[in-house]
């Protein structure tokens, strides 16, 4: 059995009553999280949620759905999801076909695939990259140990878990590597740590200016006690 540490689990835990209740995006199954990923660009939540809406009432969200669709609808959805809205709905129906060409378009094909396999053709979509498929498979319920997304990745680099690498996939590799069984090996536990790392690097620990005077987590942070004069403490 993995050996499961306390330092990371007293973090999220401290993030969790900090932070409350994280809600997971509106989406079921891997091919409306790639969905997700590619109808906004560059906008918040709240812009990239009224995107996915306005694309799964115009549409539907299943790669028949938005091959058949106008063009004009589905551009009324990724009109709201930021710059270059006419190049995201050819991207869309890409998607699609390529979704339809792997696996049939349908999710539990996918999902019964090993997960090496699975990776691998999430691998292939537009935005999805080693971290993202990670992500699609975790909140799929397939691939139970943690994925990060960038905001994540920085909060657990700066809190001094694993190096900066050359490349962001060495760096993403690094850190996962140093969190390895500081969790425990349950989907629905890693969803939240991965969704209140995620929300605390957009809220607090941001990339630039991080709020480290009011940060929860600061006693135990290398950040905080390389660059900002906090001494070491517990956490």
């Amino acid at each position: 059995m993995t050996r499961v540490g306390k330092k990371l689990r007293s973090i999220v835990s401290r993030l969790g009553k900090i932070l409350g209740p994280v809600k997971r995006p509106p989406v079921k199954g891997p091919f409306e999280m790639i969905l997700w990923e590619n109808v906004a660009y560059l906008v918040s939540d709240d812009r990239r949620k009224a995107a996915f809406r306005t694309l799964q009432k115009l549409s539907g969200t299943k790669p028949k759905e938005i091959l058949v669709a106008p063009r004009e609808v589905i551009l009324a959805a990724t009109r709201l999801g930021g710059m270059h809205p006419e190049d995201r709905v050819g991207r869309l129906r890409d998607i699609a076909e390529l979704a339809l060409s792997e696996f049939g378009g349908e999710d539990e094909t996918l999902l019964k695939m090993p997960p090496a396999k699975a990776r691998k053709v999430l691998k292939k979509f537009p935005s999805i990259g080693g971290p993202g498929a990670d992500k699609i498979l975790l909140f799929s319920g397939v691939q139970p140990f943690l994925a990060l997304e960038s905001n994540g990745l920085r909060v657990l680099l700066r809190l001094g878990y694993g190096e900066e690498r050359k490349n962001y996939d060495a760096t993403y590799c690094s850190v996962l590597e140093a969190v390895r069984g500081e969790l425990p090996e349950d989907c629905e536990e890693l969803i939240r740590a991965h969704l209140l790392l995620r929300r605390h690097g957009q809220e607090i620990c941001k990339r630039s200016d991080p709020l480290c005077d009011v940060c929860p987590v600061s006693s135990g942070c290398r950040y905080y006690r390389d660059h900002r004069g906090g001494a070491p403490g517990r956490t």
